[in-house]
Parts: C-alpha cells; sequence; structure tokens
C-alpha cells in the first residue's frame, strides 16, 4: 500500500462482469409482502455471496485497472430501471473489502484532500468529509470515468423526458470542460466520515451551474459490524402529494446510484411523466464509524 492506495505494479486481475440486482423481485403471481421480503433478501444474498467469491480470486488486484470493465459488464438497463421505479439501483460488491479499507485509510492523510468540512458548524448535520485534489487517487478516476459513459446515456434520456434541452458529451475529460470553462475547476469526489451521533441532514449536492443529474456513493464500512444506524436515506418531494421515504440496504463495498436533483416519474394515473425532486441524507449513527466515497460527476466553483 502506498499513500493509501494498494499497489497495483505487479497488474490487475480481471474482473467478472456482474449485474445488478433489482430491488424488486418479478413474479408470476402476486406474493404476500412477508413472501416477496424473502424473495428480495434471498436474490441480495446470493448477489453478495457471487460477490464475495469473485472477490476472493481478485483478492489485493484488480482495484483501479479492474473497474472499467466491472462497470462494462453491469445490466445498465436494469440499472435505469430501478432509477425510475425506486430512485435509486444498489450494485453490489463494487469494492472489494481490502479495496475499501485502502480507501478509507486515506481519510487520514490530509495531503490527498483540498478542504475538510466539519458539519456541525455548518448546520449540515454531525460528522465531517474532505474533498479530494486534483490528482484524484486512480481508483476515484476509474469509477469517475467509467460510470459516467452509461450514466450520461441515462441522463440524455431523463432531460428528454422532462422537456430538457441540454445534453451531456459520451467523453467525462468533455463534461469536466464544461464545468471548467464555467469556473467550477474543483474537484468533487469525497470521503465522509461518521462517528457515533453523527448524522447528515437532507441535501443535495450542487456545486454551480453546471450540474450531472446522477451521482454515485460506495459504502466502505460494515453495517452491523463497523457501525450501527447511519442509514443512507432519499426522499422524493412530488407534486401534489406527501414526500416518499427510501431507506437504502446496503452492505460494504455496494455502490449505489441516485438522483442529485430530479428524476421523472411515471404517473400511474397515466398522464405521462413528471418532474420529482430529491434529497438525501444519513441517519443518526448509533455506534462505531462509517466511512462512505462519494462520486459526483460535475466539479465545484
Amino acid at each position: 500500500m502506498k499513500n493509501g492506495e494498494l499497489d497495483f505494479a505487479a497488474g490487475a486481475a480481471p474482473r467478472a462482469p456482474r449485474k445488478v440486482v433489482p430491488l424488486s423481485v418479478a413474479a408470476d403471481v402476486v406474493q404476500s409482502e412477508p413472501a416477496q421480503a424473502q424473495a428480495q433478501g434471498q436474490a441480495q444474498n446470493q448477489a453478495h455471496a457471487q460477490a464475495q467469491a469473485q472477490n476472493q480470486a481478485r483478492r489485493g488486484v484488480g482495484a483501479a485497472a479492474g473497474i472499467a470493465v466491472h462497470v462494462a459488464g453491469l445490466d445498465w438497463q436494469a440499472i435505469e430501471d430501478e432509477l425510475l421505479s425506486h430512485g435509486y439501483a444498489c450494485v453490489p460488491g463494487m469494492l472489494t473489502a481490502e479495496e475499501c479499507r485502502a480507501m478509507a485509510a486515506q481519510y487520514a492523510q490530509p495531503e490527498l484532500f483540498r478542504s475538510r468540512v466539519v458539519m456541525a458548524q455548518h448546520g449540515f448535520g454531525s460528522g465531517e468529509y474532505q474533498y479530494f485534489r486534483y490528482p484524484l487517487p486512480s481508483m476515484v478516476v476509474a469509477l469517475r470515468q467509467s460510470l459516467y459513459g452509461p450514466l450520461a446515456q441515462i441522463a440524455n434520456r431523463w432531460h428528454e423526458l422532462l422537456g430538457v434541452d441540454s445534453r451531456f458529451p459520451v467523453e467525462h475529460t468533455e463534461f469536466l470542460a464544461r464545468c471548467h470553462a464555467a469556473g467550477q475547476q474543483r474537484p468533487t469526489p469525497l470521503l465522509l466520515q461518521y462517528q457515533a451521533g453523527d448524522y447528515n441532514c437532507l441535501h443535495q449536492d450542487l456545486y454551480g451551474e453546471q450540474v450531472f443529474p446522477l451521482q454515485a456513493a460506495i459504502l466502505l464500512s460494515e453495517p452491523g459490524r463497523d457501525f450501527a444506524g447511519g442509514e443512507l436515506v432519499l426522499t422524493e418531494q412530488r407534486p401534489r402529494m406527501q414526500s416518499r421515504v427510501e431507506v437504502v440496504p446496503w452492505q460494504c463495498g455496494d455502490l449505489v446510484i441516485f438522483p442529485v436533483d430530479q428524476r421523472p416519474a411515471q404517473s400511474s394515473t397515466g398522464r405521462g411523466v413528471y418532474r420529482v425532486h430529491m434529497r438525501h441524507g444519513v441517519s443518526r449513527l448509533r455506534s462505531g464509524r462509517r466511512y462512505t466515497l462519494g462520486i459526483i460527476f460535475h466539479d465545484a466553483t
């Protein structure tokens, strides 16, 4: 390990493509809620077991070099369907346990970051986070670049559904050029650290005129072992309706994709598509310590 990153000088083992596991379990007959919950839990447990078996084969290697292949092999149609249905999509086992530990260890290296934010000082909640400085760690670069391409296709379809004229370029470097031309030149990927009693108020990660509508986060700590509480919470503000809440069920190494600000939603009455405004936050941590990697695709002013 060097500067908090795993040493990949010996090369990286290829990652086997992994399909996203839909949060809703399809069935030919209507199931009771307990049966649906059991089926969903079994599907998620199977996905995590497969991820663990594959991770054992590439233990200690494959982080930066293997991420592009890993991301390309995901079932992006299923991911888009989950985003439209539930407001988020979870991809199990994006990083191995060792990769998560290496990433979390970077929090203690201030030279890697451009700024540190103590949430209580700004009314954001309790806890802290640090924004990486350029050049970004290789794993963060790989995640940001490889995820952007398929997410840009989804974002463009969302803009079409919502009647928004702007479109996003294919390459992340092209989009960053737009950000930098607009005065948004500070990198936004970040590491977050929560301890017992900490929480993050509901918010949106908007940093300027240029906004990419999707972002991602990877949990670097294991719920139930490293910490308790601290759930990722998403809220939807729907027109002329009360807000809806989702609590994301994820494990260490899982990647969650969710909207930055708004998303299209299909009306249940057949009246077409409407706009949903979203916020996200973290509930109070009851014990332990929780680290999370945040991947935001637009830079900040």
